[in-house]
């Protein structure tokens, strides 16, 4: 069932007031009760909508991840690949764009514990754009392998890229 209004500043409220927590402490420091002072809700509000803290990055990583691996290659502020042919680069660079939007939030993630929960969810969205474009790929390799090493290496791209910066999208894509 879609949430109503209430519901969507509720969320917006804890995401904002846990994304500004991590801005200034590491993800394990990080207690309930100051994401929803910050928020301005009660406890049961917050268990209303997440069952734990971990739930909430999942929740949050979710989001963003809802977007970024859309089946609809959009035009947006940053970046325009809505005339394009749906292809591995394309889907790829679109990802790359995204996170580039989200960078603050990115780095500030995956600067901390937190990134290794990131990087799980990362991964798995990954895997169902990889596995795509292995479909009916004949190889002496296993397949389960190369979707593996795929999806890792490319998550460990956007990790280096996130740090390191200086590099545009198509550039990264093209590494």
């Amino acid at each position: 069932m879609p949430m109503d209004r209430r519901q969507k500043k509720t969320r917006q409220a804890v995401y904002r007031s846990f994304t500004a927590l991590l801005e200034t402490k590491p993800y394990s420091a990080i207690s309930v009760q100051e994401i929803i002072d910050g928020a301005d809700v009660g406890r049961s509000t917050f268990y209303a909508h997440f069952e734990t803290k971990d739930a909430l990055l999942e929740s949050l990583c979710q989001e963003i991840f809802d977007h970024v691996f859309s089946n609809e290659l959009t035009s947006e502020a940053s970046h325009d690949f809505s005339d394009r042919a749906r292809d591995l680069r394309a889907e790829l660079t679109h990802i790359l764009y995204h996170l580039q939007d989200d960078r603050t939030f990115v780095r500030r993630i995956l600067a901390r514990e937190s990134g290794e929960l990131f990087m799980r969810y990362f991964k798995r969205r990954l895997e169902g754009v990889f596995a795509r474009e292995l479909e009916g790929c004949v190889s002496d390799v296993p397949q389960d392998y190369l979707l593996h090493h795929m999806v890792c290496d490319f998550a460990e791209t956007v990790r280096w890229w996130m740090d390191r910066g200086g590099y545009p999208p198509e550039e990264v894509c093209r590494f």
